[in-house]
């Protein structure tokens, strides 16, 4: 299982394949080689690499994308359930599995 961290600065690694609970290896501008996942993590998604407390920032791309909403523990996944966009006042109101929105009803 691989995910990739962009910057060093970075807290959270993208998996690059569906990920099961066990090691990772980690590729790309890091600080260690691998990481040890608590959850399966859906290909694209977040992996957690160090634990971080609700309020703190959620950096990737060396920037701040977000904060944690939760304690997010070190080796799990970082998605909408435990994170709040700082780009995306909407992003709380999207499904955690298909992104569409559960604030507006379609007919």
């Amino acid at each position: 299982m691989i995910a990739f961290q962009i910057h060093t600065d970075d807290n959270v690694a993208t998996a690059l394949e569906p990920i099961k609970p066990g090691k990772v290896r980690l590729r790309g501008e890091r600080l260690k080689d691998e990481e040890a996942a608590l959850e399966e993590i859906p290909p694209g998604h977040k992996i957690s690499l160090c634990t971080i407390q609700p309020g703190e920032d959620i950096i990737k791309y060396g920037v701040v994308i977000g904060r944690a909403t939760e304690v997010i523990r070190e080796g799990s996944w970082v998605h909408l359930h435990n994170i709040r966009s700082v780009y995306d006042e909407r992003s709380s109101h999207l499904d955690v599995f298909t992104g569409a929105p559960k604030d507006t009803r379609y007919e």
